[in-house]
């Protein structure tokens, strides 16, 4: 036999449980993050993407050594290829290189201000990425290096810069278009640098380093395969 209070609680369910339906609805849509309003990533050519342009996505991080080492050559064959390649170059701060984020951070503040200069500091932070390394940087405080960090931004790509890039380090919109290509690329199981899509299948070994001729060894395959003939190759050597 119910309680007259037992009775109430029974009779009330049917009226709570949409009000707790609608709490958690609102709590899971409020913990997940809108897609960004563009693709991430930077191109690196400026030149018209169709559908039989052959698409190379590299994952980075700006002070690792083997990205550094990975990027000349991989220019090279871009150059080479001409509007028959485009790159995206996508950044993955590695969480064993204290100040991965901060670079990061640096180079979408200058792409923001500057898109043509992002790749201009990308190279400055490879030779001298030494600069930022854990060792480095271990006897100085965070607020230090990040201070650092935009002063050499602004001398790699004009001290005009400097305040701005300043005020970008304190703006939240940096932050959050850092971590959006931190979740993007973990999204795409990339877990080292650097790594390399080709037209949206991952490359052997990540973490290697792909020579010049390498780059070649995946690539003409894929222009033979879109042509069939072997002159149109030829053309490009």
């Amino acid at each position: 036999m119910r309680t007259e209070k037992g009775t109430t609680l029974l009779l009330s369910l049917p009226l709570i449980y949409p009000i707790l339906l609608i709490i958690l609805c609102q709590g899971t849509v409020e913990a997940q993050s809108l897609p960004p309003a563009k693709y991430d990533g930077f191109l690196y050519t400026n030149h018209r993407v169709d559908s039989d342009t052959i698409l190379i996505e590299a994952f980075f991080d700006p002070v690792c050594p083997d990205s550094r080492d990975s990027w000349p050559p991989l220019k090279q064959a871009i150059h080479h290829y001409g509007s028959r390649v485009s790159l995206i170059v996508h950044l993955l701060p590695l969480p064993y290189h204290d100040y991965a984020f901060a670079t990061s951070r640096a180079l979408h503040i200058v792409n923001q201000l500057n898109p043509s200069a992002t790749f201009q500091l990308l190279d400055t932070f490879f030779e001298y990425q030494e600069r930022f390394y854990n060792a480095q940087t271990s006897n100085k405080s965070r607020d230090a290096v990040v201070n650092e960090i935009s002063e050499f931004t602004a001398e790699a790509v004009g001290n005009s810069y400097y305040s701005a890039i300043v005020s970008g380090f304190n703006d939240r919109k940096t932050d959050l278009k850092t971590r959006v290509s931190f979740k993007y690329s973990t999204s795409r199981g990339v877990f080292g640098t650097p790594t390399f899509y080709i037209n949206g299948f991952a490359l052997p070994d990540s973490g290697s380093l792909i020579d010049y001729k390498g780059w070649r060894s995946f690539i003409d395959p894929l222009l033979v395969g879109q042509t069939g003939n072997m002159d149109d190759l030829l053309h490009f050597s």
